[in-house]
């Protein structure tokens, strides 16, 4: 059985804040996708669509194609909601969207940028939550996703509700049961990010992995200095990786619709250093794919 090959993307602020910075790293390590959340420092979702047209133009002029909008669609905090605390990596006040709808506006960006994916969460924890709490927030973004034919995917983040690969194992759980008898909404995806999981100590289950695998088309690539407790360049740290990737592509694999290929995008999370240890991110992940015999393209 052939595993999926992983198509390389790197999350372009994880280089450095410019564009300038993004496109040069691009050309020197022959990478041409890049995931775009902000730029300057400014978040794409706060920029006026115009804003956005300058930034697409000038990428596609260089050659270089937005697979993701790595949008903050839903990192804030629910309506009638507090939050758990803790700090918010890429905070986002949808007050500071220049259109009065940010989840039409975050498909509008998408949409300037050509991207086919769109990267949401689930709001920020709040005691109490449920998996059925989400369901009619991702109906409408679904819906969104249906009419600009863009996947909606629903990535675990450790601040937001769904936090781990459990969290996103049940929140599908409970999105089936409220659909039955109907299909599950196809623009919906997990966006697995196995690294955040190890995190906050809950590496996934094979039976998690099983469950969301057949529908996977993207994942975000980051690894970790367990004993330090710090995010290292992806191959550099103790999660392991060539048995991860290995066990998420075979269960892509044996799904009864296999994808032939995964979005992999490297979130590299070590702004001490970014363009070195993406550098680092891309390098390693080349060798841990021809490790486990997958190609990356």
């Amino acid at each position: 059985m052939s595993l999926p090959r992983l198509a390389l993307a790197v999350i372009g602020d994880e280089i450095g804040p410019s564009l300038d910075e993004m496109i040069s790293f691009c050309s020197e390590h022959e990478v041409r996708r890049l995931d775009m959340r902000t730029v300057d420092g400014k978040n794409l979702l706060g920029l006026s669509l115009e804003q956005g047209s300058l930034i697409a133009r000038r990428l596609e002029k260089e050659g270089l194609s937005v697979p993701t909008f790595v949008s903050p669609l839903l990192k804030w905090a629910a309506p009638g909601k507090g939050s758990e605390g803790g700090t918010v990596d890429f905070a986002f006040d949808p007050a500071d969207c220049p259109a009065d709808d940010p989840l039409v506006h975050a498909f509008d960006m998408a949409t300037v940028f050509g991207a086919e994916k769109i990267r949401v969460f689930s709001h920020l924890r709040y005691p109490g939550y449920r998996p059925a709490d989400l369901i009619g927030r991702f109906e409408r973004l679904a819906d969104l996703g249906l009419t600009y034919s863009i996947a909606v995917e629903i990535e675990n983040e450790p601040v937001c509700n769904i936090g781990s690969i459990t969290d996103l194992s049940d929140f599908f759980t409970a999105l089936a049961e409220a659909t039955d008898p109907n299909p599950m909404p196809p623009q919906l995806k997990p966006l697995v990010d196995i690294g955040n999981a190890w995190a906050i100590g809950k590496p996934p289950s094979d039976a998690e992995i099983a469950h969301l695998a057949p529908l996977v088309d993207l994942m975000h690539l980051k690894d970790r200095d367990t004993t330090a407790k710090r995010t290292v360049p992806f191959g550099d740290g103790d999660i392991p990786w060539a048995a991860e990737l290995t066990r998420l592509l075979t269960a892509v694999a044996g799904a009864p619709r296999p994808v032939r290929e995964i979005h992999a995008s490297i979130e590299t999370h070590c702004p001490q250093d970014g363009r070195n240890a993406t550098a680092r991110s891309v390098a390693g992940l080349r060798r841990i794919a021809a490790e486990i015999g997958v190609e990356v393209v």
